[in-house]
């Protein structure tokens, strides 16, 4: 069968054996009238005042919006937020948009642009969180666990605080959206490394899906909500990065109700876990380099049998990511050694997290990835290069049927997160 994978900006063909199983997120129609439903949702929102009815003239706001990784649909959503503002009489230089980049770089002038629109992004201050900044951030409390949080300064001084992004399953933190905007979006990188931390991780509830005793998630919306954020905007869409719901109001209770659209659209139910699971990072711009790329591949992991392979088609075009993540993947022979390392009592590091979900995968699969990484890169990261996803599985096919007589389960996953494979369902 032919296939067009989400890869990059423009995809990738591939062809693949007919008797392959393809999974799809379930089929959910865009809403007619986004705008419309967005504008709706700030004057009817869930368990809280209109947006308008919560500002005064006299008002400092902070509009907090994801980085370019997230495809988030701020061309939509954002305008009529800063309408709500303007027209209740806060003025666009006490307006402060913040990109909640959380360990992830600043976005450039171009990113913004592009998120925002030109006039939007040349009419109001906008700022790039820098959790690495000490400078720019201030204190809220110490948590149960004994978590010191800080978070961006200028998000903690407005008076007004608007939370927004999109819902989706998320690798540990159950989903996306929500308090993620703050913890870890606006928290300084030693509050983020505590949340992220090998334990936090390790909990057999931090996994796709799971909200309610999952200690990431909870941490992430108690800090949140200490914070007294007057309102949140998130949004869930379909594999066409369409919106299909729109959830404002009071954050707890907006954000429960687009994880369980979210939840609706993207649990899959799989028959049998696969001998090949072929999966993606959904494209632009979540596949940029593969420390984003690690969620489809962590997709493909729920999927696979013990001793199976993972095929991942990733571009990451900006290669391996941050420096600290490279640094400390490139800090052992494997990801045996690695994790060993990341385990030990004691150890810390920026990023481990990341090396940590690629490692539960590598115990279980071979990792071959499909990118535009050079074959030393991929050797080095402890991944086997793929120079082409249909002739990699028909030699891995090949090599199964050699062995045993039979041809290998292959299960497809075009659209990785949005199809959390849930067996026995």
């Amino acid at each position: 069968m032919k296939l067009h994978l989400p890869y990059g900006k423009n995809g990738l063909d591939v062809v693949l054996p007919d008797y392959a199983d393809v999974f799809l997120p379930a089929a959910t129609p865009p809403l007619a009238d986004p705008v419309a439903a967005v504008r709706e949702a700030l004057v009817t929102p869930v368990n809280s005042r209109p947006l308008r009815e919560l500002l005064r003239p006299s008002d400092t706001a902070a509009l907090v919006i994801s980085d370019i990784t997230r495809p988030v649909p701020n061309r939509v959503i954002i305008p009529p937020v800063l309408e709500t503002l303007a027209n209740a009489g806060v003025p666009r230089e006490r307006t402060k948009i913040i990109v909640s980049t959380g360990m992830h770089r600043p976005s450039t002038k171009d990113e913004i642009e592009s998120m925002l629109g030109a006039e939007i992004a040349g009419a109001y201050p906008i700022i790039n969180h820098v959790a690495r900044d000490e400078s720019t951030l201030a204190f809220l409390e110490t948590t149960n666990r004994g978590t010191e949080v800080w978070l961006n300064r200028d998000y903690l001084s407005a008076d007004v605080k608007v939370l927004t992004g999109f819902i989706e399953p998320h690798i540990f933190a159950g989903f996306s959206g929500g308090g993620k905007a703050v913890l870890p979006g606006l928290a300084g990188a030693k509050t983020i490394l505590h949340n992220h931390s090998y334990e936090m991780l390790a909990h057999p509830q931090s996994k796709w899906c799971v909200a309610k005793g999952n200690p990431i998630f909870e941490e992430s919306r108690k800090v949140a909500l200490a914070t007294r954020p007057a309102f949140l905007l998130n949004v869930t869409q379909n594999e066409r990065q369409e919106i299909t719901g729109v959830f404002a109001g009071e954050m707890s209770a907006a954000h429960d109700a687009g994880i369980a659209q979210a939840a609706r659209q993207a649990l899959t139910p799989i028959p049998h876990l696969y001998d090949i699971a072929v999966v993606t990072n959904m494209g632009w711009a979540a596949d940029l380099n593969l420390y984003q790329s690690m969620k489809g591949m962590s997709v493909g992991g729920e999927a696979v049998k013990p001793g199976g392979a993972v095929v991942l088609a990733a571009e990451c075009a900006e290669g391996i990511g941050n420096d600290d993540f490279t640094n400390i993947l490139f800090s052992g022979p494997s990801f045996e050694a690695l994790m060993e390392k990341i385990s030990a009592p004691g150890f810390a590091a920026d990023e481990q997290w990341g090396v940590q979900c690629m490692g539960l995968v590598a115990a279980k699969a071979d990792i071959w990835v499909k990118s535009l990484m050079s074959r030393d890169l991929t050797e080095r990261a402890h991944m086997r290069y793929c120079e082409d996803v249909g002739e990699t599985v028909a030699t891995l096919a090949e090599d199964f049927r050699r062995r045993t007589g039979e041809n290998p389960s292959i299960g497809v996953f075009p659209f990785g997160q949005l199809t959390i494979p849930q067996l026995g369902a």
